[in-house]
């Protein structure tokens, strides 16, 4: 199972209360659907027909008991007591609000689930070379 470092954790909290920020912006007027977009997805969040829909990354697809239970809380507190596992192992909540998203994420952070998938975190500390353009030598 993935374990984040202190240099992961700090990278997510950081972007939590970034979100958070950008959430109060938003619902306040001072962001625009458009400008908000790129934030929302970024943090898991897609906007489906009816409801938003947050998408939860379940690191390499493996869960502890502690992980699902929190995710168990969450669905109950947040949404309609359920959440469905997805083909890219991810639980995805079909009904949370909006203003209630960045709490979730919140939460998430103590038993490491966020919507950001562990790449994602190495890749912002540390650059696949083939990103950086640099090429193998022979």
């Amino acid at each position: 199972m993935y374990k984040y470092d202190e240099i992961d954790q700090a990278i997510v909290d950081e972007r939590v209360k970034q979100y958070r920020d950008q959430t109060r912006r938003f619902l306040a007027g001072e962001l625009t659907d458009e400008e908000f977009r790129p934030l929302r997805l970024q943090n898991g969040l897609y906007i489906q027909r009816h409801a938003p829909m947050l998408r939860i990354a379940v690191p390499y697809g493996m869960l502890s008991s502690k992980q699902l239970r929190k995710l168990g809380d969450i669905a109950k507190r947040y949404d309609r007591s359920y959440g469905h596992f997805s083909t890219r192992q991810n639980l995805q909540l079909n009904w949370p609000k909006l203003e209630d998203v960045p709490d979730i994420l919140a939460e998430l952070l103590p038993c490491k689930c966020t919507p950001f998938k562990p790449p994602a975190i190495a890749y912002a500390i540390s650059p696949p070379t083939s990103l950086l353009g640099l090429r193998r030598m022979k």
